[in-house]
């Protein structure tokens, strides 16, 4: 009965008529055989019955909370989010294989579900936007941000582990910001905090209210209020809850509580970062304070960075 009762259900979802952005994984099943009722489960289809382009895209910021805000996203059960990184949009290699190879890559879903993938680079490429938009133009995308300064830090942080574990030279960030006695402006993990140089680039082929913009640095305090605001832009319905989230005393910041089961981000996440010399630091923020009135002044709203 168990069996049969199965099949039904995967007979309804086949004969739902599928969207033209739909790639369908089993042929439709015949109808009216009894002898169908004991097919056995390793025959039936995987959870999700077809894959989509998806419907909005995380692009960036790199270092900005782009993991964090995908993975509390898949709490929600409309939500099915890519498992990797694409690079479709900002890597030409990629990108010449051409959307059939960029939709293999999405997740199976269900017709209520939502797709969702995330590729931090996307926010800091000159070629993405006109790409996104030339796939779809009324896309909705989700940008999280976090203090610039913060975000530079965080962002020389991973490479200095990246390096360390391939056993590669590393050097002082100090040695990284700093050239001949000035701030290094061409470094690039401070290129990609220039918040506003980049923006202007994606208001150049989609309107304001097509992106939303997440606080990263709220969303790692006080989760639920920011993704409650996702949900909305998303019009989905509410289903994320206090409950979802509890605070790790250990890591020191919020962890993911989901269907009985807990689970914290990768601990590469959160790792202390180095200090920075008084005198530098000062530097790189007077630098990125004229970036971020700039940005302000872009999107009407301002963020409490330093």
């Amino acid at each position: 009965m168990a069996n049969f009762i199965h099949y039904v259900l995967f007979l309804a979802f086949q004969s739902h008529a599928a969207r033209p952005d739909a790639i369908q994984m089993f042929p439709e099943a015949p109808r009216g055989d009894s002898e169908n009722a004991s097919i056995p489960p390793s025959s039936l289809p995987p959870p999700g019955s077809s894959k989509h382009m998806p419907h909005s895209i995380i692009i960036g910021v790199r270092k900005g909370g782009t993991r964090a805000l995908l993975e509390m996203l898949d709490i929600h059960p409309e939500v099915t989010a890519a498992a990797t990184e694409v690079h479709f949009f900002d890597w030409d290699e990629n990108y010449f294989k051409g959307l059939q190879w960029y939709q293999d890559q999405m997740p199976y879903s269900f017709p209520n579900q939502i797709t969702i993938e995330k590729t931090p680079g996307y926010f800091t490429s000159p070629v993405a936007p006109e790409r996104i938009h030339a796939m779809n133009p009324s896309i909705k995308l989700l940008l999280i941000l976090r203090d610039p300064t913060e975000r530079v830090i965080s962002d020389y942080t991973q490479v200095y582990f990246n390096r360390l574990e391939n056993h590669k030279p590393v050097q002082a960030i100090e040695s990284m910001l700093i050239k001949n006695g000035v701030l290094n402006s061409r470094y690039k993990a401070i290129q990609r905090s220039l918040y506003d140089v980049h923006m202007r680039n994606w208001l150049r082929f989609f309107p304001l209210d097509q992106i939303h913009i997440v606080d990263g640095d709220t969303l790692i305090h006080d989760p639920l209020p920011e993704l409650q605001r996702v949900e909305r832009f998303l019009d989905l319905p509410p289903r994320i809850v206090a409950d979802n989230f509890y605070f790790n005393q250990t890591k020191g910041f919020f962890c993911i509580r989901s269907e009985g089961l807990e689970r914290c981000l990768h601990e590469s996440k959160g790792r202390p970062h180095p200090p920075v010399d008084n005198t530098v630091l000062k530097k790189l923020r007077l630098y990125l304070k004229q970036h971020n009135r700039s940005f302000f002044a872009l999107i009407g709203r301002t963020f409490k960075w330093q």
